[in-house]
């Protein structure tokens, strides 16, 4: 039994060498096939529509072989490079919601957001109305920390 797994196991690894595996890229997609598995449940679930279970069973279909395809790909220049266009396209917005996060978190002040530039201004909680400045352009408004 163990020559047989061992086997299986060269086989394995000599079908996958040279081939993309998985990336960050693939791994949003395996998130976006899972959320759909958990809707497409939901739906059967509390709505009982055909339809909708397979316009769902579509959509998991598509991101499954999307991530198949990615995996098993040997043009791994083109698969890196996609990987590099997703990456630049989730980092600021990984960033963004670490920070929302971090300020929803924050109890000793309270964030403002600039009308005319959009900077988020920080002051502390509990001074009762002040004026607030903005840094980046110096517009200024009247708000209760």
């Amino acid at each position: 039994m163990g020559r047989f797994f061992g086997r299986l196991s060269g086989a394995l690894s000599r079908f996958l060498y040279g081939r993309n595996g998985t990336d960050q890229l693939g791994t949003a997609v395996l998130v976006v096939y899972l959320a759909l598995m958990i809707l497409r449940s939901v739906v059967v679930m509390f709505t009982h529509s055909h339809l909708a279970a397979g316009l769902l069973d579509v959509a998991m279909a598509a991101a499954a072989a999307v991530f198949l395809w990615r995996f098993l790909s040997r043009n791994l220049e083109k698969r890196r490079a996609e990987n590099a266009r997703f990456l630049a396209w989730w980092q600021p917005r990984r960033a963004g919601l670490a920070a929302a996060r971090a300020r929803r978190l924050d109890r000793e002040h309270r964030y403002f957001t600039c009308k005319t530039c959009g900077t988020v201004c920080r002051v502390p909680a509990g001074k009762g109305r002040i004026e607030l400045t903005c840094p980046r352009c110096g517009g200024t408004r009247r708000v209760k920390s």
